[in-house]
């Protein structure tokens, strides 16, 4: 890897693109003024934008493409029609080593098949999972899988473990990482044969991972753990009911302080620890799903976040090249007995 990274940027990716993709790159060049775009689509529309930022205009390059991927496009349609889109093109930087990590926007469906189709697995690893951060009691704790896999066997359930743990490490800082299961109760005899076998699998690992066995739905919330391990069927309804709940009291709190005049001089005295509380759950904060398991560093950005959130995204993408994310996931797996196939890629000065 050289000393500058480069980020390929699907700047044709999301619900207001390529507005905020751009305005979400300077956002990140401000906090990493060290860094180089590689941005991918339509140039009649990207580079009026960028003629706006004349900082960021001297660390990108644009290239053209003439194809889009959009939300309601097929995953399997975009495999067999998108190689011309500017997510195609993005995720092929990262193959070609141009780029260190690629930040997309867009179909999520679309991201994961291509991504895996150009960028291939990482040796010892099935399947990718979607890792993203649950704001808690005890701050942030990651949690995989988000959607990309309904049905998981043991060996799935164990390798998102180890995935969660190298994560956690390499971005959120932790030097041993707590994991849990997600069960229907703590006790061993509790909950479906695949989790059960799971949790043996392991509490016989030697990898540095403190493995803290099951835990419920109430313990995400509460930040029990570091890293919590779950099937993409269970992880995603975990986080539509959280989106949806938080949503829902954001309301109610709304409508408190609207009821009357009383309530509403109420308002007045605590706006500064309401302000303080509308930071600490953006959405925009933990913006930035990482596709763990994929030979190459790829994150997903929620399709209608804005700038602020796009630019944490391409933060999330920075902290894991940086800290040699796919290095240490090899090194970890290779500690499980499973030989490496494949060379890390090193990214190329623009």
């Amino acid at each position: 890897m050289t000393s500058q990274l480069v980020i390929a940027l699907d700047a044709m990716g999301g619900d207001r693109a390529p507005q905020i993709v751009v305005r979400g790159a300077e956002i990140a060049r401000e906090r990493h003024p060290t860094v180089r775009f590689l941005m991918f689509g339509d140039e009649a529309q990207i580079s009026p934008l960028l003629a706006r930022y004349p900082e960021l205009s001297k660390v990108t390059t644009l290239r053209h493409t003439d194809g889009i991927i959009r939300s309601g496009d097929k995953p399997s349609a975009a495999l067999r029609t998108g190689r011309d889109s500017s997510m195609w093109m993005a995720i092929d930087a990262v193959s070609s080593g141009e780029a260190n990590a690629v930040i997309s926007a867009g179909n999520t469906g679309a991201l994961m098949v291509i991504a895996r189709f150009v960028l291939k697995m990482l040796p010892g690893i099935d399947r990718p999972a979607i890792c993203g951060f649950f704001p808690t009691a005890r701050g942030v704790t990651a949690m995989l899988d988000l959607g990309a896999n309904v049905r998981c066997n043991a060996k799935n359930l164990s390798q998102f473990a180890v995935m969660g743990e190298v994560f956690a490490r390499t971005v959120m800082g932790l030097e041993r990482p707590t994991i849990g299961l997600v069960n229907v109760g703590v006790e061993d005899l509790k909950g479906v044969e695949e989790v059960r076998e799971a949790a043996a699998i392991l509490r016989a690992t030697d990898l540095p991972i403190e493995f803290k066995g099951f835990i419920e739905g109430t313990d995400i919330a509460a930040g029990t753990v570091d890293v919590v391990v779950t099937d993409g069927f269970t992880g995603n309804v975990a986080l539509k009911t959280a989106e949806g709940i938080l949503k829902l009291y954001a309301g109610f709190l709304r409508e408190a302080f609207r009821e009357n005049i009383f309530s509403k001089i109420g308002y007045f005295f605590v706006r500064r620890s309401i302000a303080k509380l509308r930071e600490r759950i953006d959405p925009r904060e933990y913006n930035g799903a990482m596709l763990l398991g994929l030979n190459g560093i790829v994150v997903k950005s929620h399709g209608g976040t804005d700038a602020l959130g796009f630019a944490n995204a391409i933060g999330v993408g920075i902290d894991m090249a940086l800290h040699g994310f796919i290095e240490k996931m090899k090194h970890d797996f290779a500690s499980l007995g499973i030989a490496e196939t494949s060379q890390p890629r090193e990214a190329a000065k623009l």
